[in-house]
């Protein structure tokens, strides 16, 4: 630990700090000069062949603190001396031997495998920057089979081919075993020259490793910055990155294949559709602002069709927030009920295991016992509660109270009745208590009645013991005992927070809370406009909608983002991804 702390105060940059001097191409989409007609349908279909349609100018370079916004428009030669955003070309290019890098660049490095658990049989530390390759040469040397040079020569590896050695520390003595993964620009995870060292898994040898390639002139990496110079470079868009870190964080296979969905381009490809159709349209209105008269007549049904296909769109991403929500931090359920109806044995029949101790005397649990399930990829935490009930007992008394706490906490209450019994007057005032509770905290948690130990009883005899269901959400008859109503319980908790939109394995990309802000902001505009369109207000007034649209999914991909969200976003990451 001390060894780490060293070197995170040796080479601290903040992320500030590494953004600074670096810069995204912003527009502001200023009013077309077009010469007529230009109707609708003969706007171009393509990115390429519309940006001759605009005239553009920095909408603000909040990467570089000693520049100023200005209105006019820089020569396109400065932006390729000033952006780390080259076209996918010019990042190919090789220019007197080697590849243009960003003079601000530097060469970073990271353990990027897990540490501090139990030790793997491969770590890795990995590199990325313009000098990768040269910090690597100088404290890795191949196996003398396959190095025929002399060793003063310096490190000339070929992309994607692994090469056996060692690494080396400052006085020449073998710090560890490793293989060298060289992955040149632009084939690699940030689109600049990265290696990987592949060595042995504890955290002393991965320790050793990564002091070598700082003392060779690379510096820690800060929390995220891999992915963050993958996005700036072009590599991935914020969208993309943002699930990277929940890939790596996904409890649930559910959760792991949402992100993946997301990182292969579903979520971006439609934000980049979308917006793509507010700046079509945009232009067109904008043009007819100076050349209305001399152009073809608008066709606002096709307008509105198009708001409405957009607008529909948006509203099929917003509904899978709360299914992300869910996927991230999962759903809490409060088993709650009188003493001895079965709870305590419906939490270990549903959990397939024996968390609860099950017993005859009635109160045997005394406090809140977890257990934690799957349901539908959903990772879901069970909390069997000590049985509600007037008591002068001091210990069981407190777990009443921690019962009926945590039953406020949740996201579903589920309240057993035993079928033996049928619907007694102590449910009934449990009913009651339960639901002032709610009254009291505003609160508006779903409930399910279980009739528990069905398998005790005849099914004739079920029938009086549903006549009190009104008061809930969903009801069902289980057996603990035979695993009976295990699979409708989980159906109706499915149904009651809306997850039956999504079926198992459907690996649909969600939207997280920053992203669903920007698009109920895109959806107004859109509802903006089609009512301006529908009231016939001037075009002017259709452009701020339309900006306003563009601009918020510019926020959701990263094509117009604030340095300080891009810090709080990426300083959530690991170090070393």
């Amino acid at each position: 630990m001390a060894m780490q702390l060293d070197l995170c105060s040796k080479s601290k940059t903040s992320m500030a700090s590494l953004l600074s001097p670096l810069r995204f191409r912003h527009f502001l989409y200023t009013r077309p000069k077009l010469k007529p007609p230009y109707p609708l349908s003969s706007i171009p279909s393509s990115p390429a062949s519309f940006k001759p349609l605009l005239k553009l100018r920095p909408r603000f370079p909040p990467y570089l603190h000693s520049c100023h916004c200005s209105s006019s428009p820089l020569a396109d030669s400065d932006y390729k001396t000033q952006t780390l955003l080259l076209g996918r070309d010019d990042r190919a290019a090789v220019v007197n031997g080697s590849r243009p890098q960003p003079e601000s660049a530097s060469t970073i490095a990271a353990i990027v495998t897990s540490v501090g658990g139990p030790p793997g049989a491969v770590g890795i530390v990995r590199l990325s920057g313009p000098s990768a390759v040269a910090v690597v040469g100088r404290v890795f040397r191949p196996s003398k089979k396959k190095r025929k040079s002399k060793s003063s020569e310096p490190w000339r590896p070929t992309s994607h081919v692994i090469e056996y050695g060692v690494v080396l520390d400052p006085n020449g003595n073998v710090v560890d075993e490793v293989l060298a993964v060289p992955m040149l620009a632009p084939r690699s995870y940030t689109r600049e020259d990265v290696v990987e060292l592949q060595c042995h898994g504890t955290q002393v040898c991965l320790n050793r490793v990564l002091r070598a390639c700082l003392e060779a002139g690379a510096r820690l990496a800060e929390p995220g910055e891999f992915t963050l110079r993958a996005f700036l470079n072009g590599r991935l868009d914020l969208t993309q990155a943002e699930n990277v870190d929940k890939l790596i964080s996904a409890k649930s296979v559910a959760a792991a294949d949402a992100a993946l969905a997301a990182i292969q381009g579903g979520f971006a490809s439609m934000v980049k559709s979308v917006r793509f159709q507010c700046i079509e349209l945009l232009t067109e209105i904008e043009a007819r602002l100076d050349f209305d008269d001399e152009m073809l007549p608008l066709d606002t049904n096709e307008v509105v069709n198009k708001i409405h296909s957009m607008s529909q769109d948006v509203e099929s991403a917003l509904e899978t927030a709360n299914y992300d929500q869910l996927l991230q931090s999962g759903l809490q359920i409060a088993i709650l009920g009188r003493p001895n109806v079965g709870k305590s044995s419906l939490l270990n029949a549903w959990s397939k295991t024996e968390r609860a101790i099950v017993t005859e005397i009635a109160g045997t649990t005394r406090d809140v016992v977890e257990a934690s399930i799957t349901v539908s990829g959903i990772p879901v935490t069970l909390l069997d509660t000590a049985g509600i009930r007037e008591t002068t007992d001091i210990v069981e008394k407190i777990g009443v109270e921690r019962s009926e706490a945590v039953a406020m906490g949740a996201d579903v209450i589920i309240m057993a009745i035993s079928a033996l019994d049928g619907w007694s007057p102590e449910d009934s005032e449990l009913l009651d208590r339960i639901q002032s509770n709610k009254k009291s905290t505003g609160s508006s948690t779903p409930m399910i009645l279980v009739i528990n130990k069905i398998d005790c009883v005849a099914s004739d005899c079920l029938e009086r013991v549903q006549k009190n269901v009104g008061s809930f959400n969903k009801h069902v008859l289980t057996s603990a005992i035979t695993g009976q109503g295990i699979q409708d319980l989980e159906k109706a908790i499915l149904d009651i927070v809306g997850l039956n939109k999504f079926p198992a394995g459907s690996r649909r990309w969600t939207v997280n809370q920053r992203q669903c802000e920007q698009l109920v902001r895109t959806k107004e505009a859109l509802a903006r406009l089609k009512s301006s369109i529908e009231e016939e207000i001037p075009f002017d007034f259709w452009t701020i909608d339309l900006r306003e649209a563009a601009m918020a999914l510019g926020q959701i991909s990263g094509e117009d983002i604030s340095e300080e969200v891009l810090t709080n976003i990426f300083s959530k990451f690991c170090i070393g991804k």
